[in-house]
């Protein structure tokens, strides 16, 4: 067995037998970017990500200060926020991230419980509950800090019957490219600073519930120039996932160094989203522009069979397409998984997102770090940042 699989197992019996439940979470409900020109940004990830426009706020609904476009795809969904004026505060994160996640919002069904018990455990405050309603029914928000200026807001919707929540109003449009086959979030990863990563591993487990179920260290995530190290934290319903990487020390700057330097402290690094057909939703991503971290050498294709083994008698994939795309193949005792990372979605090197389709594995691809941070090294050598 894997020491990967070992962990993650371990990590999965700590779940189901200590898990508190004092932070029931139903899933994700939406990640709040915010982005200079939402206009702008929504035809993007319409046009090259296949979502399609769902709901809108801004000065036509009443709202003066801001304006929202929300995205949908599947289980998906992506708000895109932009200040109306130079007053507002959403410039000072713009201007020092740039284009970024500022809110990772969780479905709760007691969005005043939820702060009630993350707070008394030392989250900090970012809104207290809030009841948002019209004729379609009420919304019950509250929110926390968790590292830098991200946010965890809780959104209880038990009582709406709306299409998204108060204040929103549907988005016609007569643009609506094909869905690209993404389905949900599977997890979304955070850099912290040098020696933040412990910090934050307990602040979840303190205030969240959440349980550190996989860990990976610098002589796991290492090239000949850099490291990082990692560790998974989960909710008891293994429904929320958040990676949390902080840099290790080696020969060149690491990318968790440099998106610390270009977003200017911690932040959401990239969202991993799934797909049913990796093969498929690749060849469309690439078609509509969207580009990817280059190839690994022949040499880590040649080896798939012997990392696969006997998954390889239940592979449907054809190597040779997974070779031309860029795909990474890895696999534990679970069944295997195939992922492939985009470059950064905006000219600072911050955010991308992970495409990854799962065939059993229950891990983040342990098999592939080495040949996924030679190309980003790659990468990184380009802009003169390693």
């Amino acid at each position: 067995m894997s020491k990967e699989l070992k962990s993650v197992e371990y990590g999965l019996e700590k779940i189901f037998e200590g898990a508190q439940d004092f932070l029931p979470l139903l899933g994700t409900d939406y990640v709040e970017f915010y982005v200079g020109n939402a206009k702008q940004a929504a035809h993007y990830y319409k046009t090259a990500f296949g979502f399609q426009s769902f709901a809108y706020s801004g000065l036509e609904t009443g709202r003066r200060d801001s304006v929202s476009y929300v995205l949908k795809q599947d289980k998906i969904r992506l708000v895109l926020t932009s200040p109306l004026g130079s007053k507002s505060p959403i410039n000072d994160h713009i201007v020092k991230h740039g284009d970024g996640v500022k809110v990772v919002a969780l479905w709760v069904e007691d969005a005043r419980s939820a702060f009630e018990e993350t707070t008394k455990r030392g989250a900090k405050p970012y809104l207290e509950p809030t009841e948002e309603k019209d004729e379609h029914g009420v919304v019950v928000r509250s929110g926390i800090y968790t590292y830098g200026e991200t946010v965890h807001m809780f959104v209880e919707r038990k009582n709406y019957n709306g299409l998204f929540m108060p204040g929103y109003r549907k988005w016609d449009s007569d643009y609506y490219p094909e869905p690209t086959g993404l389905k949900y979030i599977d997890h979304m990863v955070g850099n912290v600073g040098w020696g933040e990563m412990n910090t934050w591993v307990k602040w979840y487990e303190d205030v969240m519930g959440f349980v550190n179920f996989l860990t990976f260290d610098d002589k796991q995530i290492t090239t000949e120039y850099s490291a990082l190290m990692s560790k998974v934290m989960s909710n008891g319903n293994g429904r929320i996932k958040f990676p949390i990487n902080e840099p290790a020390e080696g020969i060149k700057k690491s990318q968790i160094e440099e998106y610390l330097d270009f977003y200017e402290g911690p932040g959401v690094q990239h969202l991993a989203v799934a797909t049913d057909d990796i093969i498929k939703t690749v060849a469309d991503l690439k078609a509509r522009g969207v580009e990817f971290l280059p190839p690994p050498p022949q040499a880590y294709y040649d080896d798939i069979p012997r990392r696969l083994g006997t998954h390889m008698d239940t592979m449907k994939e054809d190597l040779k397409k997974l070779q031309e795309l860029s795909i990474l193949v890895d696999a534990d005792e679970e069944g295997y998984l195939l992922q492939i990372f985009t470059k950064p979605l905006q000219d600072r090197p911050t955010l991308f997102f992970e495409i990854i389709q799962r065939m059993g594995a229950k891990g983040f691809g342990a098999g592939n770090f080495k040949a996924l941070f030679e190309s980003i090294e790659r990468e990184q050598a380009s802009r003169g940042t390693l």
